[in-house]
């Protein structure tokens, strides 16, 4: 019968049931699960409809859900900018204790309470806590802006006083600092640190100590790890024995200090850690019965799996999610982040017996129907060198419209950031918005990108701008010559570092016929002598110390080589970002201006570096579609609000 199939209508233009208002805002961030000795589960929740607010919720063993963290406090810190670790939880008692972003303090609440400060103000941050009831105090790292002529500020572990909120530095002098650790029964210690240029994945030193009496740490010293050594999340057995992660024969595998000596527990070609972007992060967790419960990844998808750390016998838990992260256990559960192709991510609890899993709280409540949900096909593509690298494609799926008989889709190539980092299979509402409307998405782990070993992540080590530049081109030629995608309609996106991977794209290949760049990064040289500590020597390992290497990143600067651009971009800046300063953007606006090419700048008052509002994110989302609609020349289903495009 007549209009029972698919409308035929040109790729980018098909309507979609998935609005940029229900990406924005239908959501919320969800993380941090963790369960309570009263059976009592906590988490956090990252609300877009709040101005990006953190709260922690409570759900009570008979069923109530309330937030614990009324307006406006939120649940978040700025230590090494990018935060992580903003609040424990004592598993007997129920008190919560956590960072607030407004001012950095920590603050502590009881059940049936509100929050109460603890710490007494100033220039300073706190962040993965650790609570040490026998001593009354709380355990952490600090970062200390206080002295204005610094060249940076100061990170260091300190204790807080439970009872009057003092502080007492317990190692100080190295540049970084995380994961502090107290054994079982009081006596030892364990933590991270590392020095500039290092990155915590490049090479941190596991650090064990005794607790003196009087709580100081004493005969302190390095036990694994080293300058060219990642070790990541220490951890105590139930038995007092010290657990960690390290990639020291590539991949990062989980070990176990006897005496002196270091003793693998389960070697394989997989990763049991991951790039500490950010603190307090956990993938694995000790069970009642002494065997660990781990999330580890393998080609880029996650797994889930006890350990039995006395014979390495590994059996993998079915979930049916492909991206797990925040591992906790508690009693006879666990509690995770998961997420899958298909399904929102959620904070989930699994029954260790039975294995069954319960979701505590999904990011979003409703999503579109499988008929409009494009899966991620692993694909492995050449790339410089004879290598070869890594993305998942995602090919346009609408159930109500198909493209023209020999139209082919136009093309997204989407930039990770970090660049240490990865994407994964996890459900993307944001990616399905493009896919759904007729766009192929290529989502590119490019060399350089966790997730694969040590060696493909040390690909960008001196080649920042050049290896993931030639990845993201190289699988766009390649599904182009494929006859997959549209070669002359193909665009590349990406935010932070995977925006400055799409200016370089765009300024240093004429692969790209588009780009939209988020908060990305135009000129190296500048943010090497303006960005904040944690990232202030990671380009020493990306590109060259500077400013030894100073033409070098003037090479590798977009804004650097104007004459190389030859196709629009549409820019997205958030006005408060310290990350990646306005200027960055706003030179690159200048820059394409003055040459003649078409240009467009959205900047948004009151974000830094990520966008948090909801109407932020709906703003750019529509924009960035816009833009690509005027530029590849197709109608749009539904108006969106124009942006202003110059030279066009």
């Amino acid at each position: 019968m007549p209009g029972t199939g698919p409308a035929v209508a040109p790729y980018g233009s098909w309507r979609s049931p998935i609005s940029a208002r229900e990406v924005s805002s239908g959501g919320v961030g969800v993380g941090g699960a963790r369960g309570l000795a009263d059976g009592s589960v906590l988490w956090k929740e990252q609300r877009p409809g709040e101005g990006g607010r953190s709260v922690l919720v409570r759900r009570s063993p008979e069923g109530e859900v309330r937030d614990l963290t009324p307006p406006p406090f939120n649940v978040r810190t700025r230590v090494h900018e990018y935060g992580g670790g903003d609040f424990t939880v004592s598993e007997t008692c129920g008190t919560v204790f956590f960072s607030n972003f407004s001012d950095g303090r920590v603050y502590r609440v009881r059940p049936g309470g509100e929050p109460e400060p603890l710490t007494h103000g100033g220039d300073l941050r706190y962040a993965d806590f650790l609570l040490d009831g026998r001593r009354e105090r709380l355990v952490c790292v600090r970062e200390d802006g206080r002295n204005a002529d610094a060249p940076e500020p100061r990170n260091e572990l300190v204790s807080v006083s439970l009872a009057d909120g003092s502080e007492t530095v317990l190692a100080t002098g190295r540049d970084f600092y995380s994961s502090p650790r107290l054994a079982p029964d009081g006596k030892s210690f364990a933590y991270l640190a590392w020095d500039h240029p290092n990155m915590p994945w490049d090479g941190t030193e596991l650090h064990l100590a005794e607790v003196a009496p009087d709580g100081s740490l004493r005969v302190d010293r390095r036990v694994a790890g080293g300058p060219s050594k990642s070790v990541f999340q220490p951890e105590f057995s139930p038995g007092g024995e010290l657990f960690f992660v390290s990639d020291r024969t590539g991949w990062w595998n989980l070990y176990r200090l006897e005496g002196e000596s270091v003793e693998p527990i389960r070697p394989m070609e997989a990763e049991f850690g991951a790039p500490q972007w950010g603190l307090g992060m956990s993938r694995y967790a000790f069970l009642r019965d002494g065997r660990l419960v781990c999330a580890y990844s393998s080609e880029g998808i996650s797994h889930l799996a006890t350990l039995d750390p006395e014979n390495g016998d590994l059996r993998e838990i079915r979930t049916g999610y492909s991206a797990i992260d925040g591992v906790r256990a508690s009693g006879g559960s666990v509690f995770f982040t998961g997420g899958s192709p298909s399904e929102p991510s959620a904070a989930v609890r699994l029954d260790v017996g039975s294995e069954e899993v319960e979701v505590l709280k999904r990011s979003r409540e409703r999503w579109p129907e499988a008929g409009y949900l494009s899966e991620p096909e692993p694909v492995e593509f050449p790339t410089e060198g004879g290598l070869t690298a890594h993305a998942l494609l995602y090919r346009p799926k609408n159930r109500d419209f198909e493209g023209p008989p020999g139209e082919l889709p136009p093309l997204i190539v989407m930039s990770h950031g970090g660049p240490t980092s990865a994407t994964s299979a996890a459900f993307s509402l944001g990616l399905q918005f493009w896919t759904s409307r007729g766009f192929t998405v290529l989502d590119v782990n490019y060399g350089g990108s966790s997730g694969y070993g040590r060696a493909y992540r040390d690909r960008l080590k001196g080649n920042w701008g050049v290896v993931d530049v030639a990845d993201c081109a190289n699988g766009a030629r390649w599904l182009a010559e494929r006859g997959l995608v549209d070669g002359e309609r193909m665009a590349i996106t990406g935010g932070s570092a995977g925006g400055y991977t799409t200016l370089c794209a765009l300024a240093f290949t004429d692969t790209f016929s588009a780009g939209a760049s988020h908060y990305g990064v135009s000129d190296v040289e500048a943010l090497a002598k303006e960005t904040h500590k944690f990232e202030s020597r990671y380009l020493d390992g990306l590109i060259g110390p500077y400013p030894e290497a100073r033409e070098l990143y003037r090479e590798r600067s977009p804004i650097h080589n104007p004459d190389g651009l030859s196709a629009p971009v549409i820019f997205f800046q958030g006005l408060e970002d310290r990350i990646v300063p306005p200027n960055q953007a706003e030179t690159m606006v200048r820059a394409l201006r003055e040459k003649g090419l078409p240009v467009a700048y959205v900047p948004f008052e009151g974000e830094q570096h990520g966008f948090r509002r909801s109407e932020n994110i709906e703003r750019a989302l529509e924009a960035e579609l816009y833009f690509y609609s005027r530029v590849f020349g197709f109608s749009l289903a539904d108006p969106v609000e124009p942006v202003e495009i110059e030279n066009l």
